[in-house]
């Protein structure tokens, strides 16, 4: 049964660098092809046969009290419950397609951050 686990392990141990290794090639990727840091959506290259699909996503987290405390100072919280799922989650879609006078103020509440870009690599066959 020892056995079992000695292989998971080592298998655990292989995946992990595995990871790492797959990670360094895909930022050495990202600055060769001039992938913006701040990616929100899809970036793709056609090299040598092969397609790349770079999917870059920003992280933003919301201050639930600050948010609250902007919307009612500016008249706005009637818009918070469509604009926000409460744990307050940005709702991207509709916030796009709303007014900037109403989600700039509630801006302030928000931090954004770029996260991890996913990678799809195929190679195309003639």
């Amino acid at each position: 049964m020892t056995v079992l686990f000695e292989d998971w392990m080592r298998a655990k141990r292989d995946e992990q660098n595995a990871i790492a290794r797959r990670r360094k090639i895909e930022d050495q990727l990202i600055e060769q092809e001039g992938v913006p840091e701040a990616l929100d959506g899809t970036f793709n290259v056609e090299k040598g046969g092969f397609k790349v699909k770079v999917t870059g996503r920003i992280n933003r987290k919301v201050d639930g009290d600050a948010l609250q405390e902007i919307a009612a100072e500016h008249g706005l919280s009637e818009h918070l419950s469509s604009l926000f799922r409460w744990k307050p989650e940005i709702n991207m879609a509709v916030w796009k397609a709303t007014s900037p006078e109403i989600t700039q103020p509630l801006a302030q509440a928000i931090t954004a951050r770029p996260g991890r870009p996913s990678f799809s690599i195929s190679q195309e066959i003639d």
